[in-house]
């Protein structure tokens, strides 16, 4: 729970830090404190992780989207995908209700990754020259045509670092589309089993 507060928080601060122009400088001096402290409980949780791991560089190697989501935590809503393959690998067939939360929480982690990728690449395309993104209503429709994989083509980022985030929803769309279909798939296999094992014996 508090680390789910803090992503909260970073998101909310670097959106204010974003969107809100011409806020008083101690107000960005707020925000910026806010997303370094978020930034540095990350740290601690992923250190300690480390440590209780006493897996050293293994623990890296093992953990490359913890360390991504480290770097980057506007991707922290992609553990959803380590949800996901917690609950293929579980022995047996888990309860309907797990799925259900899978789905749901992917769902979510698509709203706020799309937020998110809205925010960065509206921060580096709204004053670059040929934008097509002057306002942030035309970010999120980028990161929503971009995310579900249809890529309209009307609203494109321009430079370079805008297209490396592109480059980085792209695959977090695929990633989390995979992560959604499969998981319902596998509840409505779960559903049909289920019926068929109720039917009478015989038929």
């Amino acid at each position: 729970m508090p680390l789910a507060v803090a992503s909260l928080a970073f998101l909310a601060a670097y959106a204010l830090q974003v969107l809100a122009r011409g806020l008083p400088e101690a107000a960005l001096d707020l925000c910026l404190a806010v997303t370094l402290a978020a930034w540095a409980l990350f740290a601690v949780d992923y250190a300690v992780r480390w440590r209780l791991s006493g897996q050293r560089l293994r623990f890296v190697r093992k953990h490359v989207l913890d360390t991504v989501v480290l770097l980057l935590p506007l991707l922290r809503p992609l553990r959803v995908v380590k949800v996901y393959e917690a609950v293929l690998r579980r022995h047996g067939r888990p309860r309907l209700a797990l799925y259900a939360r899978v789905i749901a929480y992917s769902g979510l982690s698509t709203l706020l990754l799309g937020f998110a990728g809205a925010l960065a690449v509206y921060q580096q395309e709204r004053d670059a020259p040929g934008t097509t993104m002057p306002t942030f209503g035309d970010a999120v429709w980028w990161a929503c045509a971009t995310l579900t994989t249809v890529g309209y083509g009307d609203v494109t980022p321009v430079t370079p670092l805008g297209r490396l985030i592109a480059v980085g929803v792209m695959m977090i769309g695929l990633a989390l589309l995979a992560a959604v279909t499969g998981t319902f798939a596998s509840w409505l296999l779960q559903v049909f089993s289920r019926e068929g094992d109720e039917r009478p014996p015989g038929i």
